[in-house]
């Protein structure tokens, strides 16, 4: 987020929750089988329950999930699964207090960490760890920071994942890959996850000994997988993206007013499709996108 934050936009301008249910009731009739809802940050929309309750009806939507940072999930995680979510993916950067506040702008972890307890309380599963490499990081330091997520793994049964971060217009020079993380990892015992595990996307997994948890990397510069990539991305304002670092390649606000034209929506996600799949396997990291993440979705 800005420091100086972003202009807010009126309720009336961003999509209602029957008009997000209209578009994946469409992507579901073209194929589609998994939704996940991320932001910004989703906990801080009234009622996302909802929300929830109304993907839950569409027939052959098989997996709802959701992106957060936890830091308001302790009140309604059971409510949300009652509801039909799955899965949730926490984002959580630091285990060190004072660092997690200064990443997150006044955060407060043990608000974050309370969400995550009570995620899998829920029965939410599986429970995903995303911390994210942003920042540059001696050697001593790095293992420090690896070893207190290694720590959670052993301590709970959450999926750790490190995400290298993709470079952005708005973001400084000064960042860390994760190109040393494997030997990072295997050198506190970690072995390959020979079996395949539920909902690793991208990732690649490893198994301590005696851990609750797993570790994984998803490393998108390193190793890029976006010629494997399904997703398509619908902001709050109904801007379909093909990707997170494409300029919008629809605007489905229109299709959704004064009444839904499910036949023109269907288009337009089958027209997004297609350019990504033409593009596929060519750079598309940082292109086109001005955007700040926080009005992208992360």
């Amino acid at each position: 987020m800005p420091a100086d934050g972003v202009p807010l936009l009126r309720h009336q301008d961003i999509l209602s929750y029957e008009e997000i249910a209209a578009i994946a009731r469409a992507a579901v009739g073209l194929g589609v089988t998994s939704v996940r809802i991320t932001g910004g940050e989703p906990l801080v929309r009234r009622n996302l329950v909802r929300l929830i309750e109304l993907l839950r009806e569409i027939a052959g939507l098989d997996d709802i999930s959701m992106t957060t940072n936890a830091a308001l999930l302790s009140a309604p995680a059971a409510s949300l699964a009652r509801a039909g979510l799955k899965r949730v993916n926490v984002s959580i950067d630091s285990l060190d207090p004072q660092e997690y506040a200064a990443i997150t702008r006044g955060g407060d972890l043990g608000a974050a960490l309370a969400g995550l307890e009570a995620a899998l309380g829920a029965g939410l599963s599986p429970v995903k760890v995303n911390a994210v490499m942003a920042l540059c990081r001696e050697d001593a330091e790095l293992r420090r920071w690896v070893r207190s997520f290694v720590d959670l793994a052993h301590k709970l049964p959450v999926h750790v994942r490190f995400i290298e971060l993709m470079p952005r217009d708005d973001l400084g020079a000064a960042l860390h890959t994760n190109a040393g993380l494997p030997e990072i990892i295997r050198g506190l015992g970690a072995t390959p996850a020979r079996d395949m595990v539920p909902g690793a996307g991208p990732a690649r997994y490893w198994r301590l000994d005696g851990a609750l948890g797993l570790l994984g990397l998803i490393a998108p510069m390193n190793e890029p997988f976006c010629d494997r990539c399904n997703r398509l991305r619908l902001t709050a304002r109904g801007q379909l993206r093909s990707c997170l670092f494409s300029a919008p390649d629809i605007d489905l606000m229109p299709l959704l007013r004064p009444e839904v034209d499910t036949a023109a929506i269907s288009e337009a996600l089958l027209h997004t499709w297609r350019g990504k799949a033409r593009a596929r396997g060519s750079s598309v990291l940082g292109a086109g996108n001005r955007a700040s993440m926080c009005q992208i979705g992360g």
